[in-house]
């Protein structure tokens, strides 16, 4: 075991570069996103559990040889190992509340905006465009009761140049404009896994200026772990600006 630390960070690198591709894989296009957050959810845990191990071990063995550099190899395995057990140990701790069991929210639960170009053929999607009516209306509005149109002193043509630009500036794809219309529709990712989010912006004169509906919908998964509510705060929030 002379070599006991140089393997345990051999082991650690390799660890971080696999860490890495569950999380950024389906981003270079190697996977669906689904299958990047699987990996995460199995082996996360013993893959930093493994790299801990194998670094305290190393560390223990060139202590003993009092053999510095292979110690200090060991240590920064074991350090590695454990960052990568940092979530596991987080929700132990502070576990965090549970999402509501859904992924399609819109500002407008009576009459939602619907998608015209993007459909049921879109990449990877298990989950459907249509909207879930009464009862997801009232999941969302017990979970999600902040989540409501964004009315503006703009004028409609004004306000939907404004939001075509705001969806640009935060990276969404735009899949369709309808500047006669006012309307567009967008695909989003997630910055992490690149789990793709569809879209629709409608804007609808209003007596004095105008009213901005959206609705945004996860292709795959139950619950969206909030980040479609997270992404209509946020569009709304950069509107404003």
């Amino acid at each position: 075991m002379q070599h006991a630390g140089k393997i345990a960070l051999f082991v650690a690198i390799a660890g971080l570069v696999g860490v890495a591709l569950m999380l950024f894989g389906a981003r270079f296009g190697l996977w669906e996103p689904i299958v990047g957050f699987g990996l995460y959810r199995t082996y996360l845990t013993p893959l930093g559990a493994t790299v801990a191990g194998l670094g305290l071990l190393a560390v223990v063995i060139h202590a003993v040889r009092k053999e510095r550099k292979g110690a200090l190899a060991g240590g920064l395995a074991a350090v590695i190992g454990v960052a990568c057990l940092a979530p596991t140990i987080a929700s132990a701790i502070n576990p965090p509340p549970r999402a509501a069991p859904i992924h399609d929210i819109s500002t407008d639960t009576v009459n939602p905006p619907e998608f015209e170009v993007l459909d049921e053929t879109r990449a990877g999607a298990s989950n459907t465009l249509d909207y879930g009516g009464a009862e997801l209306a009232a999941a969302q509005a017990a979970s999600y009761p902040d989540i409501a149109p964004l009315e503006t002193d703009l004028s409609p043509d004004a306000a939907y140049q404004r939001a075509l630009t705001v969806a640009e500036d935060m990276g969404w794809d735009i899949v369709a404009s309808d500047p006669d219309r006012l309307r567009f529709e967008a695909t989003a990712r997630t910055s992490v896994f690149y789990f793709a989010d569809d879209v629709v912006v409608v804007v609808a004169a209003q007596d004095e200026g105008s009213r901005i509906d959206m609705r945004g919908v996860s292709r795959v998964g139950r619950s969206d772990q909030g980040v479609n509510a997270a992404r209509i705060r946020a569009f709304q929030d950069r509107f404003g600006e």
